[in-house]
């Protein structure tokens, strides 16, 4: 595939995550190409320089900006049901009810089927907003049966849709009414995590730290039986009060620790040593009318900062990137420059795959999108508007909003 008179081309470079300055640093190209072959980049240039073979398959960007296909690091998008009441009265200043156990009783409730063709739908919307690959946690079942039915949702996304899905057992996001902690920390570690490893279900394996939730030693815990048994680590850390979960994550190297609002100076230096992304979610800081995560003093202290949705039915049903692009130029003060390397190479590192995924450069996956604006600083501007025209997944266009054209994989 060829991708020719692109407007402007802008994308981070590397195969790891920027730090401090080097987020601004991108790489900008006027009127430019790029040649995809077996879905990785061969060629990226100015027009220029093209020498055209014959028989290539040819798109026309018609001058649009183009971007890296955006990388969602954080959602909870496998569940079925709407919670609306519990954010108008959240919205209203009052208490919102039963929260994540509300959804967990819908999918104890539903089949396999039922909540792959609910999530379905969100999922191809944040296709169609440029999104190229999503990482989508379980959590909404709380014991061994429901967990992993949303597991196998989520390895049938991984099947049938034609974006880049990663997997990540969360049984630890709650407590079930049902049960008593200590025994539903004792399935988590006895049942849960063999099975889900048994069956290859999931990638990462993630735990709520927070007060009400899991506390730091009961997240070693179920971390360590996590890490022992082959799954890579990510933490929500320090969302609701400074408990020391990013700390936590730091000490048994976990990929990413998320959320962060109240993260302390500690944390701050502890993950960069231990070489953690953190992951910022703003829409959640945005639903909730919560303080925003310090985004500015992690810059400022070199932590490759990352940016993600937190799609859920609760506390934030934003599930566009450039929305979370856009909330991150206006409320943490990261610069746009800042915040596209976020939302590309550093959430694709969050995801140990910054070698493969987040920025336009040969031997990259050919993920690219087509964006119908003059440049790419318009992207916070237009906040909330339609302007994605076309995305590329692994050198196949899988929307063009012209021709609203969906293609999902043969």
């Amino acid at each position: 595939m060829l991708i020719v008179n692109i407007g402007q081309l802008v994308t981070p470079t590397g195969n790891k995550a920027c730090c401090g300055k080097t987020m601004s640093q991108l790489q900008i190209l006027e009127n430019a190409f790029v040649k995809i072959v077996n879905g990785k980049i061969i060629g990226v240039d100015q027009m220029r320089a093209l020498v055209r073979p014959r028989d290539e398959e040819i798109f026309d960007a018609h001058h649009g900006v183009a971007i890296p296909g955006l990388v969602d690091p954080h959602t909870h998008a496998a569940f079925i049901g709407a919670r609306e009441e519990e954010y108008l009265a959240r919205c209203r200043g009052e208490k919102y009810g039963k929260g994540i156990l509300t959804s967990v009783e819908k999918v104890r409730k539903s089949s396999e089927d039922e909540i792959f063709q609910h999530s379905k739908s969100f999922l191809l919307a944040m296709m169609r907003q440029g999104s190229t690959t999503v990482e989508i946690k379980s959590g909404y079942g709380l014991n061994t049966e429901s967990e992993l039915k949303l597991l196998k949702v989520i390895k049938k996304f991984q099947q049938e849709l034609p974006i880049e899905i990663v997997s990540t057992f969360c049984g630890a996001h709650a407590v079930p009414a049902d049960k008593k902690k200590s025994d539903y920390i004792s399935e988590i570690i006895g049942e849960m995590i063999p099975q889900v490893k048994k069956l290859k279900l999931a990638e990462y394996c993630d735990v709520f730290t927070e007060k009400g939730f899991f506390s730091i030693d009961e997240s070693r815990e179920i971390l360590r039986a996590a890490q022992g048994a082959g799954f890579k680590l990510k933490i929500h850390a320090d969302e609701l009060s400074p408990l020391g979960g990013s700390e936590l994550a730091a000490e048994l190297s976990a990929t990413s620790a998320d959320h962060l609002l109240h993260i302390s100076a500690r944390g701050i230096k502890k993950m960069k040593k231990a070489g953690t992304v953190p992951v910022l979610l703003p829409g959640t800081a945005f639903s909730l009318n919560a303080e925003y995560a310090p985004a500015r003093e992690m810059i400022e202290a070199e932590l490759p900062v990352a940016l993600g949705t937190d799609f859920n039915p609760g506390t934030c049903l934003i599930h566009s990137m450039s929305f979370i692009i856009a909330l991150a130029v206006r409320k943490m003060r990261m610069t746009i420059e800042e915040s596209l390397t976020a939302a590309t190479l550093n959430a694709a590192a969050a995801l140990d795959r910054a070698d493969q995924l987040g920025s336009l450069e040969v031997g990259k996956k050919g993920d690219v999108v087509i964006l119908a604006l003059d440049n790419y600083r318009q992207i916070p501007y237009f906040m909330g508007h339609d302007f994605v025209r076309t995305v590329v997944k692994s050198g196949q266009v899988i929307y063009d909003k012209q021709e609203r054209n969906e293609v999902r994989r043969k």
